[in-house]
């Protein structure tokens, strides 16, 4: 397999299959080792389960790089970050030029201090970027590049306005953030975002109001009550339309044709289901998701058909997918390719100046690892190239694959600016403190709402009836 880095010049070859020493604390393919690289992870605790799977990724990928060069030397951080602080002053102790790891955000924070202090770069895997800063990096899949190439494919497919409905945590705000970023980079506009508390499993309260359900159902209400009244004067037309409307509750389409949600299992499943309740249907609107829809398990789920979610490229990793479950005899989450392509990247700095580290880690072409391209920036933030994935029947299936090569226009991944205009419309927003969420999000309050002015809401009405096939004069 291979790592190797877009430009010409710079390659990181693995191949062959050596016998890995049995030693956790100390691995490596020679005792003339020079290299060494301090791998930090939750061996123990409650995250032991993940930082396993890491290490097993690690040890293939030593495997196959075959450099008798290159130590790793693992540390438990016991899934804490008391264990991180003790890990890392080990590592450093133990002359570790290179840090692999931590996997939580908070055990990389406890650590940065001292390893920027001393100048050795982190390669963690981290999905926050809080903690990230100058020879911080992590190869975590960042929120913010999922929401904009999810965001930029229901763009490109037509795709104009767009709702969130999200958590009312931490998560919920950076997705947020992420969301009208993107919206403002695709010409879109956001309308509604909907908060709910975290872990709950009923969406029928929030869903009412993002939904508009009863002011859309008193509308309906209302052309019954005419029809009816029409048709017991005995108006044949009024009634034989009367019967068409029976089954529908609603009149007039709700101000989205998307709605992002970041959510996963069950509480995905009970979400989508309840805005078909609100009469909310895909295809009319489309429901897009976040790379944790992967193993959400979806394919029976009918009223998620069709809809759409990023996910690392799978071009490249058949190969690792296929050695790590033939040793370790289970299949690999996704994560685990994560510490592979990080010991591939960390022999490709086993025989440069430490002068040269950043250089070579953040090549702007980026690097061709087993999730596909990738790319460090000198912020600690990275890029991935994603696919866009839809969910069917017979299985999730790749529509777009990820792109081939970065645009150099990403170079500075900075999503931190928002820039609102005199003009710009903000959504809407359910489920929290309007002027809260707003200064989350946009670092300030806004005067103008997003709302259907009053030809797009009779509009609306129009195309409702006519997929009804009832026409209403004026």
């Amino acid at each position: 397999m291979m790592l190797s880095a877009c430009s010409t010049t710079n390659s990181i070859s693995a191949s062959g299959a050596d016998t890995l020493s049995t030693d956790y604390d100390e691995v490596s393919l020679s005792k003339q080792s020079s290299f060494r690289v301090g791998v930090l992870l939750p061996l123990t605790g409650n995250a032991s389960r993940y930082g396993n799977g890491l290490k097993n990724a690690t040890m293939l990928a030593l495997e196959d790089v075959k450099n008798p060069n290159l130590i790793l030397q693992y540390y438990d951080t016991k899934s804490t970050d008391e264990g991180a602080r003790i890990a890392i002053e080990n590592a450093l102790n133990q002359n570790s030029q290179v840090i692999i790891g931590p996997l939580k955000s908070s055990s990389v924070q406890a650590i940065s201090q001292q390893t920027t202090k001393k100048n050795i770069p982190v390669i963690a895997f981290s999905t926050s970027e809080d903690v990230l800063q100058p020879s911080v990096y992590t190869l975590g899949l960042l929120v913010d590049e999922q929401v904009e190439r999810i965001v930029s494919y229901a763009a490109q497919k037509g795709r104009s306005r767009l709702a969130l409905l999200l958590p009312d945590n931490a998560t919920g705000i950076t997705v947020a953030k992420a969301a009208v970023k993107a919206a403002q980079k695709n010409h879109i506009a956001i309308t509604r975002i909907a908060f709910y508390p975290p872990n709950i499993s009923d969406f029928s309260q929030i869903l009412r109001q993002m939904t508009d359900y009863d002011v859309r159902s008193q509308r309906m209400q209302k052309l019954k009550n005419n029809l009816k009244a029409k048709a017991d004067n005995g108006d044949a037309e009024s009634a034989k339309a009367l019967k068409r409307i029976a089954s529908h509750d609603t009149l007039g389409e709700v101000d989205f044709d998307m709605v992002l949600i970041p959510e996963t299992g069950a509480r995905l499943k009970s979400a989508i289901a309840m805005f078909g309740y609100y009469d909310v249907f895909a295809p009319d609107v489309k429901f897009l998701g976040t790379s944790i829809w992967e193993n959400a398990n979806l394919n029976n789920e009918t009223t998620v058909y069709g809809s759409w979610y990023p996910a690392i490229s799978r071009k490249h990793s058949s190969y690792f997918i296929n050695k790590y479950t033939y040793v370790f005899g289970q299949k690999p989450q996704a994560l685990y390719a994560l510490g592979y392509d990080a010991v591939a990247l960390s022999n490709a700095l086993a025989n440069q100046d430490p002068a040269n580290f950043v250089p070579t880690i953040t090549n702007p072409d980026g690097y061709v690892g087993i999730n596909g391209m990738f790319r460090l920036f000198e912020n600690g933030r990275n890029q991935h190239s994603l696919d866009i994935v839809e969910v069917q029947k017979q299985g999730d299936v790749v529509v777009q694959e990820a792109p081939k090569r970065f645009s150099q226009e990403n170079i500075s991944s900075d999503i931190t600016d928002i820039y609102i205009s005199p003009e710009y419309k903000t959504p809407l927003i359910f489920g929290k403190d309007p002027n809260l969420a707003q200064t989350l999000i946009y670092g300030q309050t806004l005067k103008n709402k997003f709302s259907f002015d009053e030809e797009e809401q009779k509009d609306s009405i129009k195309r409702s009836l006519k997929k009804m096939n009832i026409f209403v004069g004026e």
